[in-house]
């Protein structure tokens, strides 16, 4: 989730697992009320692809672009953009850009 341009997750206070997507309860144990975090940007690259044919018209525009799955410091995995020429298991810290009208988060090799 994201709020801003901070990366947030969540983690149980119970089992002490930790998940990106916001939610009411732990998807892994069921407990109420789980904590939310800021992810600080450091992450490495589990996967990447290149996007050719974009989902709408305003982003096949911007096409093609890097998209990563990204195993980030904290203990959660989330999709974000990324530079061409970042490859799997390379070390990366996200930021915030402007693709389009969106602000998303995007990763580059890290320094």
């Amino acid at each position: 989730m994201r709020e801003g341009t901070q990366l947030l997750f969540q983690h149980c206070g119970a089992c002490a697992r930790v998940w990106c997507f916001a939610r009411d309860f732990c998807p892994h144990c069921g407990a109420r009320d789980p904590q939310t975090g800021r992810c600080e940007g450091a992450g490495r690259i589990y996967a990447v692809t290149t996007v050719t044919r974009a989902p709408s018209p305003e982003m096949q525009a911007l096409a093609p672009y890097r998209l990563a799955l990204v195993d980030f410091a904290e203990g959660f995995r989330a999709m974000t953009h990324a530079d061409d020429d970042v490859a799997i298991g390379d070390a990366v810290r996200l930021r915030f850009v402007t693709f389009g009208s969106l602000k998303v988060p995007r990763c580059g090799r890290a320094a």
